[in-house]
């Protein structure tokens, strides 16, 4: 359940690693707060720290300090197997290298979040065929990932991550493998979604289409917010 209307919030989140005797930041001192259908972007060169962001925003890593909180249920509270729970219900993630498996149709890839939390057969047939049509791509459900153009591909991965209607999406660049002017069409589709399934969205890019869209831009530079 929802805290106050909120989605997701990151309080004072740093994240440190060791480098030999050398301490490296890759993050520091980061707040944030997400509503729900809400699209922020965050924006940096490589080593900005944008990916270290998104890892702790969903659990796949944990912060050095600090907190990350999803419908206010705090991440750092809670032990591997519950992280795996929350990163299957109630997050979705966009990689930039579409990250489907090759063996598998467009219709299968869909359905593996659904799977994985034993979703009836008939109820994932009909989740994942209509995610398809939504992202545009009903008529392509047959087709494995190498018989797909890096667009489609991205397509279905969006359709993917929306399989089990998280609260929330996160998007580490991606755009970055595909020209100009798919890439913005797969922005375009991301903002639609955001509007139609109310679900939030966070960016990490370097592509500058998503900043036009976005309710909130941040720019991260070395660990730090500077914009």
């Amino acid at each position: 359940m929802t805290v106050n209307g909120t989605v997701l919030e990151a309080r004072s989140l740093t994240r440190t690693y060791q480098k030999g005797p050398q301490e490296v930041i890759g993050l520091r001192d980061f707040n944030l707060q997400v509503d729900p259908g809400q699209m922020v972007a965050i924006r940096g060169r490589s080593g900005s720290g944008k990916t270290t962001l998104l890892n702790l925003l969903g659990g796949l890593d944990r912060p050095t300090s600090g907190q990350v909180l999803i419908e206010g249920d705090d991440l750092s509270e809670m032990e591997d197997d519950q992280l795996v729970e929350v990163r299957r219900v109630k997050v979705g993630f966009i990689f930039q290298s579409f990250g489907l498996i090759p063996i598998l149709s467009a219709l299968e890839n869909v359905q593996v979040p659904l799977r994985l939390t034993r979703t009836d057969t008939t109820e994932r047939d009909r989740r994942a065929r209509a995610l398809l049509e939504l992202v545009g791509l009903g008529h392509r459900a047959d087709h494995r990932p190498h018989e797909l153009s890096g667009g489609e591909q991205q397509r279905v991965a969006i359709a993917r991550a929306l399989a089990n209607k998280p609260r929330l999406l996160l998007a580490d660049e991606p755009t970055g493998q595909l020209d100009s002017r798919t890439g913005l069409t797969i922005i375009e589709l991301i903002h639609t979604l955001v509007r139609t399934e109310n679900v939030s969205v966070i960016i990490a890019t370097h592509d500058p289409a998503p900043l036009s869209v976005a309710d909130r831009v941040i720019e991260l530079r070395d660990g730090q917010i500077v914009a």
